[in-house]
């Protein structure tokens, strides 16, 4: 205004509407537009630049060695805003871009689909989150829930499935921690030993898949992956496998293995929630003033022992079997069965079966007893005598029943596999792996065909 006043308004009419209520003798001509004036944005363009102060100086050695920087993670809803500007504004001032990569989050919503925002009042208060589910719970809910950058409909449930999670990470701490109390010197078990291994190449295929899964971007799907290596492969399987006899004490090999082991977890998981595994990393060892979890390397990546795994993957089939067998016949799991395998079965794996399936002893004699419950993972037949507790009718309707959807599945492959238009088109591993299938399937047929024989002539 002539008076060195301001009046703020999207239009000129509105303008002059709002100069005319402090002076009504002004005009559109007495008004002039501001053109001293920046984006709202403009602080924001230069910000990966400014954050090294003196920014535009020469010789700054943080903006040499941090520009440009790797990635930059934001929201689809500022894209144009501000991405864009920064990479307009880095190639103006310093002649490069600011960033190689752009990763963009999914946007919460609420469970009716809207954006949350200050003004629709939608939006939970952050801080209560995380006092009722913890940092880490809360993060770890969102990304668990956000696949590949899409959106999130936020639901409270999450976050509890977070927390619920950092209880287990306590409780497998405690667990390995407190056998430190007492360690013995007797040699390591056998079923121990196995356990190690199978650990140490769980992990070493876990990495390599985790690499792989970061260098896509796809960080959902990593944390899944550590989600199920915690919950099943540490904590359900190593741990219970390694766990001492009631009042026993662990032996060291075992116990310095399972630190080993935790410790390295631990790293893994850091990047998703940093600060249960800062505090559990700093009290799992004596730790130097200043040393972080943040700052420790990771394992590199090994090659995994793919063969050991699938034959320690049959026998946690196994062993599930066993437990179902024993679970459906009300059988206390302090009562050893007794589990028959063909004499050609190998003997590896024989000290974890017997310790995590229960049993007394593994039958090699080729004889089948008679009630024996027989079951077949992979192309193996195995079966648990169980004469005392078994139902032979109900037994034959879940063989006959399995039967039934084998043959229906070895005719569906058959099919396929006489149909000369895909046979001439599909490649020889695909070919190679239908022949795989439809070798596996008669095997299964025949093996459930001998059971349901031999339960129907215990049954006259």
């Amino acid at each position: 205004l002539p008076d060195g006043t301001f009046v703020v308004a999207s239009t000129e009419e509105e303008a002059l509407r709002l100069a005319q209520e402090k002076d009504a003798s002004l005009t559109a001509s007495d008004l002039r537009q501001e053109s001293d004036c920046l984006d709202t944005w403009f602080s924001s363009w230069l910000w990966p630049i400014t954050v090294f102060a003196p920014a535009l100086s020469k010789g700054n050695e943080e903006l040499e060695y941090y520009y440009p920087t790797s990635d930059l993670v934001t929201g689809p809803d500022i894209l144009f805003f501000w991405v864009a500007r920064m990479i307009m504004a880095g190639y103006e001032f310093q002649g490069k871009k600011p960033f190689e990569n752009v990763y963009l989050t999914g946007i919460v919503r609420d469970n009716q689909g809207r954006k949350m925002s200050k003004t629709l009042g939608n939006s939970p208060d952050p801080l209560d989150l995380i006092d009722k589910y913890g940092a880490d719970g809360v993060r770890m809910g969102l990304i668990m829930s956000a696949p590949a950058g899409n959106d999130i409909l936020f639901d409270e449930s999450l976050c509890e499935q977070g927390r619920n999670f950092c209880n287990k990470i306590w409780n497998a701490f405690r667990l390995v921690k407190g056998w430190t109390a007492e360690v013995s010197e007797e040699k390591q078990p056998e079923a121990s030993r196995l356990a190690s291994y199978w650990m140490r190449q769980v992990l070493n295929k876990a990495a390599g898949e985790l690499n792989d899964l970061f260098a896509k971007y796809r960080i959902s799907e990593a944390l899944t992956l550590v989600y199920k290596l915690i919950r099943d492969d540490f904590s359900s399987s190593y741990l219970e496998l390694i766990k001492p006899a009631y009042g026993t004490p662990i032996d060291a090999t075992t116990c310095q293995e399972a630190l080993d082991f935790f410790d390295e977890i631990l790293r893994i998981l850091h990047p998703f929630m940093p600060f249960i595994t800062e505090e559990l990393w700093q009290n799992l060892a004596q730790r130097s003033e200043g040393e972080s979890i943040m700052n420790a390397q990771q394992r590199p990546a090994e090659p995994a022992d793919e063969a050991f795994l699938q034959r320690f993957a049959s026998a946690q089939e196994i062993i599930t079997t066993v437990r179902s067998l024993r679970t459906s016949k009300n059988l206390s799991p302090r009562e050893a069965l007794v589990l028959e395998a063909a004499p050609s079965f190998p003997t590896e794996l024989d000290e974890v079966l017997v310790k995590m399936a229960g049993l007394s002893t593994i039958d090699r004699s080729g004889v089948r007893s008679e009630g024996a419950v027989s079951f077949v993972i992979g192309t193996d037949e195995f079966a648990v005598p169980m004469a005392a507790y078994i139902d032979v009718e109900e037994e034959l309707k879940k063989l006959r029943a399995d039967l039934e959807y084998q043959q229906k599945f070895l005719a569906g492959v058959a099919k396929k596999l006489s149909n000369e238009s895909f046979v001439s088109k599909a490649p020889e591993a695909v070919i190679a792996l239908e022949r795989k299938k439809q070798s596996d399937a008669e095997s299964r047929i025949a093996t459930l065909e001998q059971s349901i024989r031999q339960l129907e002539a215990q049954a006259k």
